[in-house]
């Protein structure tokens, strides 16, 4: 933690002592002032004391972000992971994630938020990467001006909403390998100058499975199949009075996510079932059953910014977010039907926030209440052994085998919040941040039982909410647990004459409790674990340098992280527990240089140090281990560069080398037998070329273009079913597109 401390101690003084050194290219242009709301008001980047990354939308079209999995790319210490491809993206920020819990009733640790308005069902997390203004991801606890209190960080993304000044709108059209075809288009109408105007965005993917099925008439694993729709209006009927409505709907309809299974005998072979997959290139699978995710989702965002006086302004963020998911997953990677599951669950929220804003000299002041309240109906159904006559190793004189549990019950969380916190300017160098929170949060399990069934479907014994013979009206009385927390934030910032800024601050993050979604033979297993909490400790620098041309930010971190929710695979059945205490500790860097007109170099690094000092699982102590999710390095490096100017337009092209060292995939690490459940270090190569004449342009990229094989995600079910669950990241892809702006 010394070494991180110094390295951001000594940009600091680079920040204040370098001087402003010409560049000696005459066209050398000035990097661009990006202006975020990390603070729920506008700021210059480079000027708000907090570890915050933003890209454009544009940009991220260019640096091949498509799919939520693509983020990775923009922010360091970012990494991204599911066990559904692309339908539920898990963040992990700092090292902070959901791990490997994969229930439709778990809260992210990582906000995700759109146009401010915080999204719960991490089923909806990827469904809104179109037609954005920018992505903001704030890393480190939000625990006083966003919606939910988070322990890793938030991800806003922005979306586009009329400017009010003039029509304008683009189509773009793309095919690219696997007979992918994508289409987007939008078109804004001003209907009266500074007055009002609309904006629709629409999107549109087709395209087979990238991982290939050998499985005869199998489907092809990881296809894509989605459709969005945004309408969003603007009025702005005098300078004091801005609203904003938005009305968005979107479905998607992919194949699951290719699975691995890997089993514990010799050559990789199920102990169970004889299978392995011995001989089967990585971006192959033999699969029977390969499921589909049917996602859907709609909802409305009303935001009106009332101006009561010169310095002092009323917002009100009212959303309503509503879908559903039927995830069908063949998880047993085989031919053989072993375990077969449907996740089903309708999800319900609604979110309002009120807040104060004043605007001084000196002082600028946000003070507001929030209330979000949350519903999940699931129903899951777990198919174990559906195994047809003549299947060896099983007896070839059965014409059926296997059994089925279902799960039903209904999660209903509250949070209500009240919360401050001002920014004060003592003189032209120094100024201080001071934020609280109070929150008191609630959640409620109710409607819960299960039972077993046999292969017709006919459910025949209770296990939830009594063992004993099926009873369709019996349910588990209702289950509640209260839970609250002040959070907070306090910053020391000083600002040198140059504009370049050095920042400490304190953050205490919070993530609420949580039942465990995935008991189902038990009313025992229906437990509740206790909220998490974080004390995060931050030093960071930012600034320009060589006449403007360069922006740099740095930031070491340090984290006393206790009660971390982790999940444990028990048999059949994942419990969630309680960690005990970790440590995380950082450092970031990032920096954007105009080296000429023509070229552009941007980075970013991420070094982590992640160590349990006290968690206990199955009995083994895992003291020591590094944190699932979390590793070591993250590295990006990219570059735009127009070469030419051929056919009176601009040829330009654009790369990004992203790198990331080993992650393990479980708290165990290697112990217990869990040395498979990582992924080793890899890089991800994107690029592409791009021809613009005036409003028209041409592309051609590819991500993962050397075609790097690596998992995303894994976990241990050996002792239930004699192999390791692990899934595979996209392989490479190539795109052709048209773009045409008016």
């Amino acid at each position: 933690m010394k070494a991180f401390m110094l390295g951001t101690a000594g940009v600091a003084a680079l920040l204040g002592l370098c001087g402003e050194a010409r560049a000696e290219a005459a066209d050398v242009h000035e990097v661009q002032e990006v202006v975020v709301t990390a603070q729920r008001r506008e700021q210059s980047l480079l000027s708000v004391p907090v570890a915050v990354s933003a890209i454009g939308g544009d940009r991220l079209a260019q640096k091949g972000v498509v799919r939520s999995s693509d983020l990775a790319s923009v922010a360091p210490n970012l990494s991204v992971n599911s066990a559904y491809g692309d339908t539920q993206p898990n963040f992990s920020l700092r090292g902070v994630s959901v791990a490997n819990e994969y229930n439709a009733n778990q809260a992210s640790p990582v906000g995700v938020y759109v146009d401010d308005a915080y999204l719960a069902s991490r089923t909806s997390h990827g469904q809104q990467l179109y037609d954005l203004e920018r992505v903001e991801v704030l890393r480190g606890p939000q625990g006083t001006l966003y919606g939910r209190n988070t322990t890793g960080g938030a991800i806003n993304f922005i979306t586009r909403k009329p400017g009010l000044d003039g029509d304008n709108g683009y189509v773009s059209l793309g095919y690219g390998d696997h007979n992918l075809f994508e289409a987007e288009a939008a078109y804004e109408a001003t209907l009266s100058p500074g007055v009002a105007g609309a904006r629709l965005a629409l999107t549109y993917k087709k395209g087979d499975g990238r991982i290939d099925n050998i499985f005869p008439g199998g489907k092809d694993p990881n296809s894509t199949d989605s459709l969005g729709a945004r309408l969003t209006f603007r009025a702005k009927p005098s300078d004091d009075l801005d609203v904003t409505l938005k009305l968005y709907g979107a479905r998607d309809r992919p194949t699951q996510a290719a699975v691995h299974a890997i089993g514990v005998g010799a050559n990789g072979a199920n102990p169970i079932t004889g299978y392995t997959r011995q001989g089967l290139d990585f971006d192959k699978v033999d699969q029977d059953k390969v499921g589909r995710n049917a996602v859907d989702g709609y909802g409305a965002l009303l935001r009106i910014d009332y101006h009561l006086a010169e310095r002092l302004t009323l917002s009100s963020l009212t959303s309503y977010d509503a879908g559903k998911q039927q995830l069908g997953q063949d998880a047993d990677g085989s031919p053989l039907q072993v375990l077969q599951i449907d996740w089903g669950s309708k999800f319900t929220q609604v979110n309002q926030e009120l807040r104060l804003a004043y605007a001084g000299e000196k002082l600028n002041l946000q003070t507001g209440v929030y209330y979000g309240r949350d519903r999940v109906r699931t129903h899951n159904n777990f198919q174990f052994f559906f195994l047809l006559k003549g299947i060896a190793p099983f007896d070839p004189t059965l014409t059926s085998s296997g059994f089925f549990i279902g799960q039903e019950y209904e999660q209903t969380r509250t949070s209500a919040a009240v919360f401050a916190q001002g920014d004060y300017r003592f003189d032209d160098h120094w100024s201080a941040t001071l934020g609280l929170r109070y929150t008191q949060d609630k959640a409620e399990y109710a409607k819960g039982r299960a039972y077993i069934g046999d292969y017709d479907f006919r459910p025949l014994i209770s296990t939830i909410p009594t063992p004993g013979p099926y009873d369709p009206t019996a349910v588990l009385p209702t289950r509640s647990n209260d839970d609250s927390a002040v959070t907070g934030r306090a910053a020391l910032t000083y600002t040198f004459d140059n504009g370049r800024i050095v920042y400490a601050s304190y953050s205490r993050g919070y993530r609420a409790g949580a039942f465990n979604g995935s008991g189902y033979l038990s009313p025992a297993q229906i437990v509740y674990v206790q909220p998490e909490t974080v004390n995060a400790y931050e030093i960071g620098a930012k600034g320009r340098f060589f006449d403007n041309t360069t922006s740099i930010a740095a930031a070491a971190f340090y984290y006393d992280y206790a009660n971390q929710q982790v999940q444990e695979v028990v048999g059949p059945v994942a419990f969630l527990r309680n960690g005990g205490k970790s440590t995380i500790k950082g450092l970031e860097v990032e920096f954007d240089s105009r080296i000429t007109s023509d070229f552009r170099l941007n980075g970013a690094l991420g070094l982590l140090d992640t160590e349990y000092r006290d968690l206990v699982l199955s009995g083994i102590s895992l003291k020591g281990n590094e944190l699932p999710f979390a590793p070591k390095i993250t590295a990006v490096l990219g570059f735009d560069w127009t070469v030419a100017h051929p056919a009176g337009g601009d040829l330009a092209l654009d790369a990004n080398l992203s790198y990331s060292s080993r992650q393990w995939f479980s708290p165990f690490n290697a112990k217990n037998g869990n040395e498979r459940l990582q992924q080793d270090g890899f890089s991800r190569l994107n690029a592409g070329v791009t021809w613009t004449h005036d409003q028209l342009s041409l592309r051609l990229a590819g991500t993962n273009l050397a075609n790097e094989k690596y998992y995303v995600y894994g976990l241990d079910l050996r002792s239930s079913f004699g192999y390791d669950f692990l899934v595979p990241g996209a392989p490479r892809s190539i795109t052709a597109s048209l773009r045409y702006k008016f």
